[in-house]
């Protein structure tokens, strides 16, 4: 058993490189390459080191992009010694981010998320359904004229460009598992209807009431997956006999909006599922959980199983928690609309790189359902983990302390352009003093200046 569990940590990458290569293999690389012609020639910043770099950049720390930057492709260059050095500069390192396509990086992602189902193996199905968690959030970006134009405003007029992303989260181990992004008036019910394509026959999509709708149900139906909402009181459900809902436990019901009626179109048979309140006491109808699902064979999966999947779709919650805060990605650094889309989707990416690998690493293989109740790994100390190797890796040879000072001198430049050049909101707009005002002395005055005067002499 010991020269088992020996070899079993042999066959681990012993490096943080070595486990983001598990799931960026070379036949990843190949089908994310093979989106968009080859050039002719050899770029400086190729694909495999722009990415790296960005995940590496979300990951590091630092005050400001260029010191990420720095961070992060001295991690490449220690991790890749006998390829071609990429570009030494912030900005060229974004010219080319922004000359990548978004399809290549979709692929990409398609290609990880590959990679994360072959590893999860059984542990992806759990009472028969591998259930996964959709769910959406907005992410702030800077106030530019551009990202203003391209990405519009949600909410109030003074709110700052947003981001919508929707992202599915493989409920029972918490992975991110595939994402969209659009701006933030973005509908998110169209998202999932995008990302169905990403799911596997067995999925069971869990979602809140806002994602309640009778066309999104008919979708999902159309490419045979299943589903479990959340029911509110906006949604009106039919059954065959007189039923009273405080006596409600659980039933078929017939789905069918007056608008479906209306155009002569057939209703959607469900199962509606009332999950108690604990501790209920007088008046506290309104917190039972009302659940809609189109398993309507009670043995396939019970009551109880329901209120599982569903109490496990708080894990969405944990995934944004995470990306915005541990990650530190509650606002983008990117100032325009192009990489704005590049920095979501790589950030992300490296989000779920780093959650996968932890998984993966520190849960066993045979893991049973059960033990995905309870948490398993931080993500707060994986990522402290990782920037201790990328520091290691880069760690510099000193240079003495007064060559370093000579490097501090600000920038001189003549301002020629105004320091404040559009209106920013809840800012009250700057009055410039107005001139002094010149009086002239009067004889009285004058007679009272003379007395001063002569005293002082």
């Amino acid at each position: 058993m010991k020269a088992a569990r020996t070899l079993q940590g042999l066959q681990q990458p012993q490096s943080l490189i070595g486990y983001v290569r598990q799931f960026l293999t070379p036949t990843v690389w190949k089908q994310a390459r093979g989106v968009v012609p080859q050039r002719r020639s050899a770029p400086r910043w190729d694909l495999q080191p722009l990415v790296v770099v960005m995940l590496a950049m979300t990951w590091a720390t630092g005050d400001s992009e260029s010191e990420r930057f720095e961070k992060a492709r001295g991690y490449y260059v220690a991790c890749h010694e006998s390829r071609r050095r990429p570009g030494k500069t912030l900005v060229g390192f974004q010219k080319a981010m922004r000359r990548v396509p978004m399809r290549q990086l979709r692929a990409l992602a398609a290609g990880v998320r590959q990679q994360i189902h072959a590893r999860l193996g059984s542990r992806r199905i759990v009472d028969g359904f591998e259930p996964m968690g959709c769910d959406g959030s907005r992410i702030e970006c800077p106030r530019t004229p551009e990202l203003e134009r391209g990405l519009g405003q949600a909410g109030k007029n003074d709110a700052a460009p947003n981001v919508w992303l929707t992202a599915f989260v493989h409920l029972p181990t918490g992975l991110l598992w595939s994402w969209r992004l659009g701006p933030g008036t973005a509908a998110e019910q169209e998202h999932l209807r995008h990302l169905l394509a990403t799911l596997s026959p067995e999925a069971l999509i869990v979602c809140d009431a806002a994602y309640m709708g009778f066309d999104l149900v008919r979708a999902i139906l159309g490419v045979k997956r299943s589903f479990l909402f959340r029911m509110s009181s906006r949604v009106d459900l039919y059954t065959l006999e007189v039923a009273n809902l405080e006596d409600w436990t659980e039933g078929p019901v017939l789905y069918w909006p007056n608008y479906v009626q209306k155009k002569g179109e057939a209703p959607i048979q469900c199962r509606l599922i009332r999950i108690p309140a604990k501790g209920k006491g007088k008046g506290s109808v309104k917190r039972d959980v009302w659940l809609l699902t189109d398993v309507l064979d009670p043995a396939r999966m019970s009551a109880a199983t329901a209120a599982k999947f569903y109490r496990w779709r708080w894990r969405n919650e944990g995934l944004f928690r995470t990306y915005k805060r541990i990650i530190n990605k509650l606002k983008l650094a990117s100032r325009t609309v192009a990489l704005v889309h590049r920095e979501a989707e790589l950030s992300l990416l490296a989000t779920q790189i780093l959650l996968a690998h932890a998984d993966l690493a520190l849960r066993p293989a045979s893991a049973s359902a059960s033990a995905t109740d309870g948490p398993v790994i931080s993500p707060r100390k994986v990522l402290i983990e990782i920037r201790k190797e990328i520091d290691a890796a880069v760690k510099p040879k000193a240079k003495c302390y007064h060559k370093r000072l000579a490097g501090c001198r600000a920038g001189c430049r003549k301002q020629k352009s105004p320091k404040a050049t559009r209106k920013w909101p809840r800012r009250k707009p700057h009055k410039p003093p107005k001139p002094p005002v010149l009086h002239t002395l009067t004889q009285e005055q004058k007679a009272l200046l003379n007395k001063h005067m002569s005293a002082v002499g």
